[in-house]
């Protein structure tokens, strides 16, 4: 997909998501590039719940994660789900982009994945086979428009004739289009090419990108190097386009392992309370995981809106099975878009994609 060839119209996607703009203003980012093993140190309590006694525990637990400041990321750093599982092995598999994501999904090579609104979207409405039982974050100020400050850029209109890096299919390019868009900026005006995370910072260097719409903590890495931000995706969220992290789980694994998944929540929802309670000491084990400086992982925390597990049927985000929330219409609202943006040939009916929200996995 070439993102700079092609025009598109937000409009029904904006009236979707004015259903969920107000959750940025109430409450005040993505292939494998390697796998481990990390057994971590838990530093945490986190007594194994009761296994059901007629469900076996797997023998491994496959996590497709990504470098991203959340919850997910310090239950890893404190080694939770090793000591909620103990004589299972955890693997951790990193991934650069949601579509790569997906990508291990489809293959089985993962149980767990971690996703952003727009690959999460595409997966559903392609028929991967993975459900949603989880949403980690909302991004705000941690995705950036950020441009090399010896540019000459200003503004967004100061983009004509640039050449701006994003990874397509992503949170950010789907932020960096919705930006134009509400700019009244054409595209094709710019040139956008598609590129992921992790190989920005050197084409920046090269002078090969003018800049990159991008999340941490490359971001911090861009502005570090002599970057200015133009433009944030809480300010674009703002204005309707709003966009999360999510959890998906595969089918076949959900189906046979019911109470894992359960627990994994139980994991997940300590470390985003850890996060939230231990800032200073969550930000010094973070930063290894991200390779910034404490200070700057505070930063990054501070960029995004964490969810723990009683937040998760709230009816701005997953609501329960008799009352559906806003999340299936965002991601509804969000395929339109990829099909608009020919990334996707056809966006199923907004049911589809709340069946595949799974608010039943929650006690009511």
């Amino acid at each position: 997909m070439n993102g700079s060839n092609r025009k598109f119209s937000l409009f029904s996607l904006l009236t979707a998501f004015s259903l969920m703009a107000v959750l940025v203003l109430a409450v005040a980012a993505c292939g494998a590039t390697n796998g481990s093993g990390n057994q971590g140190q838990a530093s945490s309590a986190a007594a194994p719940s009761r296994q059901a006694a007629s469900e076996p525990l797997p023998k491994e637990i496959r996590i497709g994660y990504q470098v991203s400041p959340n919850g997910e990321l310090m239950a890893k750093a404190l080694g939770l789900a090793e000591k909620k599982f103990p004589g299972v092995k955890i693997t951790w598999l990193k991934f650069d982009s949601g579509r790569d994501v997906n990508t291990a999904i489809a293959s089985g090579s993962i149980d767990f994945g971690l996703v952003g609104t727009p690959p999460g979207a595409s997966g559903i409405a392609q028929g991967l086979p993975y459900q949603i039982y989880y949403i980690h974050d909302v991004i705000g100020d941690s995705e950036a428009l950020v441009v090399q400050s010896k540019s000459g850029i200003a503004n967004l209109e100061d983009l004509k004739g640039k050449t701006i890096a994003t990874t397509f299919g992503s949170t950010s390019h789907f932020s960096l289009m919705s930006a134009l868009k509400q700019a009244n900026i054409d595209p094709s005006t710019i040139k956008i090419i598609d590129m992921q995370a992790p190989d920005l910072p050197a084409a920046w260097q090269r002078g090969d990108i003018d800049g990159a719409y991008t999340w941490q903590p490359v971001q911090s890495k861009l502005l570090a190097a002599g970057g200015k931000i133009i433009i944030t995706s809480k300010e674009v969220a703002d204005k309707g386009a709003l966009t999360g992290e999510f959890g998906v789980v595969r089918n076949d694994f959900l189906a046979k392992y019911p109470n894992v998944v359960k627990q994994y929540i139980e994991v997940l929802d300590e470390g985003t309370k850890y996060y939230r309670d231990h800032p200073k000491e969550a930000s010094e084990a973070l930063s290894k995981e991200l390779g910034l400086t404490p200070e700057e992982t505070l930063k990054a925390m501070n960029e995004i809106t964490v969810l723990d597990a009683s937040q998760q049927t709230d009816e701005k985000y997953m609501g329960t099975p008799d009352k559906p929330g806003a999340f299936g219409a965002l991601l509804k609202a969000t395929a339109d878009f990829l099909v608009e943006q020919q990334s996707i040939k056809s966006a199923p009916d907004v049911s589809v994609f709340q069946k595949a929200i799974r608010n039943d996995l929650y006690a009511h």
